[in-house]
């Protein structure tokens, strides 16, 4: 099945199975992070389009010290991460998406993703915009970065059709597991 239209049904189906009171049980993650105490540095997004919500979860992080980052849209369909917390002003960009108003790029140590659909190999299929394949690309040239995807169970499809241009994560976390 074709990019197009894998992400056409997920997104469908997201949609159709969105429940906002469905969690994700971060307690393995935090446990992760326990045992990297030098990463304090966490990028997420703010969720749209029926995504995981990590709000919760960047407040929680911020709360034990952790730097929390959201990333920003820039020219060339570049994007970059910025210092926020739950207290700071957002501004929408041209997507709909709050980002944060800070002016300085920072390079998260770890790297909340979202997704549209995942596979077993720890493959992501995204909007297609390619805006996180590209910010990962340009972020390991610079330094190691774990990458963590967020998704529910369903989102998971037999096999993500990828090229040279995807990048793999490093996990992804479901309400029911965590792939690594």
């Amino acid at each position: 099945m074709s990019k197009s239209k894998i992400r056409r049904k997920v997104i469908s189906l997201r949609k159709d199975k969105f429940n906002k009171n469905y969690k994700i049980n971060f307690e393995k993650f935090f446990s992760f992070l326990k045992t990297k105490t030098s990463l304090k540095k966490i990028g997420g997004y703010y969720p749209s389009n029926f995504e995981i919500d990590d709000l919760e979860i960047l407040d929680l992080l911020n709360k034990k010290n952790y730097k929390i980052f959201l990333p920003k849209i820039e020219k060339n369909n570049q994007m970059n991460f910025f210092n926020w917390s739950n207290i700071e002003p957002l501004a929408i960009n041209k997507y709909g998406i709050p980002e944060p108003v800070s002016k300085k790029i920072v390079y998260p140590d770890i790297l909340l993703v979202p997704l549209v659909a995942y596979d077993d190999n720890l493959n992501r299929l995204g909007y297609g915009g390619g805006f996180y394949d590209r910010y990962i690309k340009k972020i390991e040239e610079i330094k190691k970065i774990i990458k963590v995807g967020l998704a529910f169970s369903y989102q998971r499809v037999k096999k993500v059709p990828i090229d040279q241009y995807d990048k793999k994560l490093d996990f992804i976390i479901t309400e029911k597991e965590i792939l690594k």
